[in-house]
């Protein structure tokens, strides 16, 4: 809170001081924003892959048909932006046969990137 009469300090380049940053802008606040960057991504791709999911089983299941104009306009749109990131992860994981395992392997794989990337930001700080 600030006292009657006092504004808040701001750094040099116009940017306010807060509790939660440092006011020097240093490593830790490049790792800090490199880290909400990345999770702010990652959940994007989460999202998009229980989305697929999701629509696939509806799809396979007949409940929704892909002559629908705009369930076909969504699992093209999906599968578009997932297929250049699952394909070089089915090219490694072995065949399983009917059951795909490589959105579970992205969703690991991005999970442990933002544990990094949170470390490193809480290191720094």
């Amino acid at each position: 809170m600030i006292a009657a009469g006092r504004l808040p300090r701001e750094h040099a380049l116009g940017y306010q001081a807060h509790a939660c940053f440092p006011v020097s802008w240093g490593p830790a606040l490049i790792f800090y924003t490199l880290f909400e960057i990345v999770g702010y991504l990652v959940s994007i791709v989460v999202m998009l892959v229980i989305v697929q999911f999701v629509l696939s089983l509806l799809i396979s299941f007949d409940v929704v048909n892909m002559h629908n104009q705009f369930v076909s306009a969504i699992w093209t749109a999906v599968n578009a932006l997932l297929e250049p990131i699952l394909a070089p992860i089915r090219r490694i994981m072995p065949n399983t046969g009917a059951i795909d395992f490589s959105p579970l392997v992205l969703i690991i794989g991005l999970e442990i990137l933002r544990i990094i990337l949170r470390n490193m930001a809480a290191a720094t700080m």
